[in-house]
């Protein structure tokens, strides 16, 4: 029977295909424990300080400045363009807003914290937690080589 290789069956070729293996040059015979010792090595090896651990920031970082600017009495959506989206809006407690951050750096917690805004009436009540320490914002800088923008004027008041 002549196959689509040429041959007779078993391959390229008359030498087949221990011919086109015998061509790759092997350093010698692969015998079972030759290779299950180079799996084994190979998988400690890539089982050890290879993997790369991500850094994860998570939640809301609440900043020093926006945690001076709030104040009892704001309505809810002061309080978001203020502070953000709260990262926990639970349905049981829905008179309080929970702003959660959390930062690991190479799968070590580097950062925690809760900060909770409770309301009356739609009003800002009272606040629990502090701020992130490490949400301070620094000025704005821009582009490097052209001054910095200028900040928007504020709305007119009626």
């Amino acid at each position: 029977m002549i196959t689509a290789f040429g041959g007779r069956g078993d391959g390229p070729g008359r030498a087949g295909w221990r011919g086109i293996i015998r061509g790759w040059n092997l350093p010698g015979p692969l015998s079972p424990m030759r290779l299950l010792v180079s799996l084994v090595l190979a998988a400690v090896l890539a089982g050890c300080s290879l993997v790369h651990r991500i850094d994860i920031q998570q939640g809301n970082a609440v900043a020093p400045e926006a945690y001076a600017r709030l104040k009892p009495g704001m309505s809810r959506p002061e309080v978001r363009q203020l502070l953000g989206t709260p990262l926990l809006n639970d349905v049981f407690h829905a008179n309080r807003w929970d702003y959660y951050f959390r930062n690991e750096k190479a799968g070590k917690l580097v950062e925690q914290n809760r900060f909770s805004v409770y309301f009356e009436n739609d009003k800002v009540a009272r606040v629990e937690g502090l701020p992130t320490p490490s949400a301070t914002r620094g000025p704005v800088t821009g582009i490097p080589g052209r001054p910095a923008p200028e900040p928007a004027p504020a709305p007119a008041q009626k």
